[in-house]
């Protein structure tokens, strides 16, 4: 059950219009009360002699006598919706909800006789709308602050009481959605989405390309999007916002949004946060392409997740999603579709009252930054091993939200989850197809000593695996890290059934073959880091190869 308490107004007879009327697309059906301040209040949806002005002028009445007093938007306006699965609630039963949203608010306090003036209307099936007006019988406002969070407080109690749905709760850093007015807007307009979602994906995109804020506003720019920087007296950037070329409102000015109105992780200081480019450290191998390095890296995010502090966790979800939001720009186009749906809805799992530690990402974020300045792979299964280090890492995501109580984030995760899975078993197909051929023309005395390793590594999933149609490309790619000297067959098995989840796994050979072969690509003898590089060193770097979604060439 959803709450939604708009801003306040100033007339309300045009709110009563649109409860009692048909509404935009005729959805309105037997518009009604189902409660009010008191049971002799005039229902125009019952009682045919009574107005929709005689309704407002007794909800008015005490603004009117409280005159230049009444504040001067007086309406309250508070939806109360059902989730779609929820059993069919009768009239009686909103009306006990209304008023104890009324009480729980501030608006009208059970029991209190000078409570503001209030009627509840309900004209569809799955929810009503409580209007009021705000000013009491002493003739003051009433106290209302955080009425919203009030509001959802006590609908949390009436789901469980009620035995409805109880709908994920958030924790106040999603991102906005886009107002009733930008929708209508993008509607007449002929656009697939309001203004503020498309920004928030050029925006959020390019934080994850950039190296630094210079580069990141040179990349805004590149996609048609109007930038206006804002600056202290001393010189240094004070914030930014945005606009689309074109998108004006009634004066013909550019419509502009600025970074926090986005999201609440694009304002101008997070943004200048994560944007610190650094230099390759030690740890990091300088012969391996970026894309082994973001394999490796993803990796070992869940670990990271499982061991390191809160504040060092969330700042790895927060690049993880900069890692999904840059893999659309240089996959292949027919995988392009999930992956742009991934990045979308991560963005919800990205963010969390915890607070970033983000020096804590930075080879990660390194990594991510870099596969837009190389070459997208020509070896397929390189795009799978990163497909499937992220399919693992997103699950990690969801549970480290899950256990922290952050509902709509693990939500998040478990929805990207199933894209990515839909985007990684495409990608998958031909790879494992030629590692199939080539394990099948293994020499019958190595396939027996890899199944061998197998039953010494894994005795309780042995014949599960030794089974299954995808046994041969894990034998040919056991064989391949062998000859790697990467180590004895059973403990390259062992090892990599330590970093993954088989409990769930649909399909054991094909989640122990993309880990192997990221082993085998691993620095022999050096094993994952656990902790963070350290200190780092401000920098930039070229610009990237790729272009950001719906780019084109900007013009002044």
């Amino acid at each position: 059950m959803i709450a939604n308490i708009v801003k306040p107004g100033h007339k309300t007879r045009g709110v009563l219009n649109y409860l009692y009327g048909p509404g935009r697309a005729n959805e309105h059906t037997d518009p009604q009360l189902v409660a009010a301040w008191d049971d002799f209040v005039p229902d125009p949806g019952r009682n045919p002699a009574a107005t929709l002005a005689q309704l407002a002028d007794v909800l008015d009445l005490r603004v009117k006598q409280a005159g230049h007093k009444a504040p001067k938007n007086h309406v309250w306006h508070c939806s109360i919706r059902a989730a779609p699965e929820d059993r069919h609630l009768t009239d009686d039963e909103w009306a006990a909800i209304a008023r104890r949203v009324l009480d729980a608010t501030g608006i009208a306090p059970a029991g209190d006789p000078d409570a503001c003036r209030w009627v509840a209307v309900r004209h569809a099936d799955d929810h009503i709308h409580i209007v009021a007006t705000k000013v009491r019988g002493d003739l003051r406002p009433p106290r209302n602050w955080n009425d919203f969070l009030r509001a959802d407080k006590e609908l949390v109690a009436i789901e469980k009481e009620y035995g409805l749905r109880q709908v994920p709760r958030g924790d106040r850093t999603a991102a906005m959605r886009p107002t009733r007015a930008e929708q209508e807007k993008a509607r007449r307009t002929g656009k697939a989405r309001a203004s503020r979602e498309h920004l928030r994906t050029i925006v959020r995109t390019a934080v994850s390309a950039a190296t630094n804020t210079e580069e990141f506003f040179r990349i805004v720019e590149g996609t048609g999007a109007l930038v206006d920087v804002q600056y202290f007296p001393s010189g240094d950037v004070r914030g930014y916002k945005v606009a689309l070329d074109g998108d004006t409102n009634a004066q013909g000015e550019p419509v502009w949004f600025s970074g926090s109105t986005l999201a609440p992780d694009l304002s101008y200081p997070k943004v200048a946060e994560r944007l610190t480019a650094t230099a390759a450290t030690p740890a990091e191998r300088a012969d391996a392409t970026a894309w082994r390095r973001l394999a490796q890296a993803v990796d070992q995010t869940p670990d990271r997740l499982a061991h390191d502090e809160d504040k060092a966790g969330q700042a790895h979800i927060a690049v993880l999603a900069e890692a999904l939001d840059a893999i659309p720009l240089v996959a292949p186009a027919d995988l392009r579709p999930q992956l742009v749906q991934a990045a979308t809805i991560f963005e919800r799992a990205a963010r969390s009252r915890i607070r970033a530690q983000h020096q804590q990402a930075q080879a990660t974020r390194r990594a991510v930054k870099a596969i837009l300045r190389e070459p997208a792979p020509k070896d397929g299964a390189l795009l799978v091993t990163v497909l499937d280090a992220l399919l693992l890492a997103v699950i990690a995501a969801q549970h480290w939200h899950r256990t922290r109580n952050h509902t709509q984030q693990a939500e998040a995760a478990r929805q990207t989850a199933e894209h990515l899975h839909t985007a990684y078993q495409a990608a998958a197909t031909e790879p494992l197809t030629a590692l199939h051929h080539r394990g099948q023309n293994l020499a019958q005395w190595l396939l027996q000593g890899q199944a061998a390793a197998v039953r010494q590594a894994l005795p309780d999933l042995a014949e599960q695996i030794l089974a299954e149609p995808g046994w041969p490309a894990l034998a040919a790619t056991l064989n391949d890290a062998t000859t790697a000297g990467r180590g004895a067959p059973a403990a390259l098995l062992r090892q990599a059934a330590r970093h993954r989840e088989l409990d769930t796994a649909t399909n054991l050979s094909e989640v122990l073959t993309w880990r192997l072969i990221r082993l085998r690509e691993s620095s022999p003898g050096k094993p994952p880091r656990t902790k963070a590089a350290g200190r780092v060193q401000p920098g930039s770097g070229p610009a990237p190869r790729a272009t950001l979604p719906e780019s084109r060439p900007r013009s002044r």
